[in-house]
């Protein structure tokens, strides 16, 4: 399994989070959803707007293949992309351990 962690610094403003909200829904998702392999995502955002976004993958070539099909994606109508500027950085790790805690049913 591989992690993936992609950091945007704030602060960000609401114009800035909108557009990376419009952007992740309609555009990102849909082209990692069409990439095959188990790949689950989780976006951790502060209230000054900065985002850690942790995805967890079981190969590192899932990790590669999603962000592949995220930079072939074109901007949609109306977005602009001065309001995307990308993450400030990048890491991608094997997982060494994974705990489990609580009941599971």
């Amino acid at each position: 399994m591989y992690a993936q962690l992609v950091y945007f610094d704030g602060p960000r403003s609401t114009e800035l989070l909108a557009a990376a909200d419009f952007a992740a829904t309609h555009r990102i998702e849909p082209a990692v959803a069409s990439v095959a392999g188990s790949i689950r995502t989780y976006v951790l955002r502060r209230p000054d707007g900065s985002e850690v976004v942790l995805t967890l993958a079981e190969t590192e070539q899932d990790l590669l293949a999603g962000r592949d099909a995220i930079m072939g994606t074109s901007l949609l109508p109306g977005e602009d992309p001065d309001l995307l500027p990308g993450p400030d950085r990048v890491e991608i790790y094997p997982v060494h351990e994974v705990f489990e805690h609580g009941a599971t049913s």
